[in-house]
Order: C-alpha cells, then structure tokens, then sequence
C-alpha cells in the first residue's frame, strides 16, 4: 500500500525543477511555504467538513487531498513519506499515552 506513497513522492520530487506553469504541483511549489500550508489548511478544514457531515465517499475524496497536499510539503522540506512511515513504525506497539509521554507531553 505505502507504493503508491512512494511513486508520488517520486513524480512530486520532479515537479519540484518544473516550470510553475507546468503543472499544478510545480506552480505550488514555486509560490512556497506559505501557500502550500494555506492549501493542506483548507484540505484539512474540508476533511473536518465531510466528517461532520458524515459523508464517507467525500472523507475518503478529502482525505486524498489532504494527504496528497501534505505529500507536496514534505518533498518541499527535503522530506518523504518513508520517513512518516518510520515514524509511525516506531510508534507501532506503544500505547498513545507512552508515546506522548516519551515526546515530553503536548
């Protein structure tokens, strides 16, 4: 399952030496940080919505972009979602209290 992660951490990477004009992804790179984050806010307010809504096909939809846009900040921080996956391996087997204990709270 995470291979579908990996081929569009690999198309993501390209889109980064892309014209702006070239691609979606390309030309949200190229505005930044700051629009990139505005872009996973709104997935991420949209995903919130459908939930509510208790809508399962438009969950699974937003979800898609909310991870999909989360994606595109990680390979503009020089990051992967091999990494995400460590962590989450890391985390696999330790009760969500442990975990947050270990990480000094929050």
């Amino acid at each position: 399952m995470s291979d579908i992660l990996e081929r569009l951490a690999a198309v993501l990477e390209q889109r980064k030496s892309a014209a702006p004009d070239s691609s979606y992804v390309a030309g949200l790179y190229h505005k930044g940080l700051d629009e990139i984050l505005k872009k996973l806010g709104e997935e991420a307010a949209e995903t919130l919505i459908a939930a509510k809504n208790g809508e399962p096909e438009q969950i699974i939809y937003e979800t898609a972009d909310l991870w999909f846009h989360s994606l595109v900040l990680l390979a503009q921080q020089g990051l992967g979602p091999g990494q995400v996956l460590a962590e989450l391996e890391r985390r696999f087997g330790l009760s969500g209290l442990e975990e947050k204990a270990a990480r000094g709270g929050d």
